[in-house]
């Protein structure tokens, strides 16, 4: 690369920078600007607490793509329920006050064939409709019925022995 095409690209880099839309891509920028400028791959792990693979790796996607090489390449996930079927549900949601996550899960199951993996997903559902909602279980999967009337009698007992004295 010739001096003139190493001051455009750091032109074009601090241009870049300066508009600064999402921080993982500045840095990115700012590695490949420091590279142009001399600095040492070692230098800027330092400066930048990267590793010298992903700086390399950003070099090689700048000088291959320019500044979309720079971009970040994540999409994120789609949302299993379509805009207009999340209406349907947030307004279905909002017939009653109070609604437990089971029916909730059923209607998503039945009638628009989705099922999350993170009851999260559930529960964001309730928020967005502005309405409570209860988990499907009341007691507590782990409790030992035994175990509890065993620990009240110790309890009663500990209780009695201290009040005696």
């Amino acid at each position: 690369m010739t001096n003139q095409d190493q001051q455009e690209a750091i032109a074009e880099l601090q241009e870049f920078i300066a508009l600064g839309s999402n921080v993982r891509e500045v840095r990115k920028a700012l590695a490949v600007k420091l590279i142009y400028q001399g600095y040492r791959y070692e230098e800027i792990q330092t400066i930048l607490d990267v590793s010298v693979g992903s700086i390399t790796a950003w070099k090689q996607g700048y000088e291959s793509n320019g500044i979309k090489g720079l971009r970040l390449n994540h999409k994120g996930r789609k949302s299993y329920l379509s805009n207009e079927q999340k209406v349907e549900v947030l307004s279905w949601l909002q017939t009653k006050n109070c609604w437990e996550l089971g029916e909730l899960e059923y209607k998503l199951a039945f009638d628009y064939d989705v099922i999350y993996e993170s009851k999260q997903s559930y529960y964001d559902l309730f928020d967005a409709a502005g309405i409570s909602w209860k988990k499907t279980t009341k007691l507590n999967p782990k409790s030992d019925p035994e175990a509890v009337a065993e620990k009240k009698k110790k309890s009663k007992y500990y209780w009695l022995a201290t009040e005696k004295k």
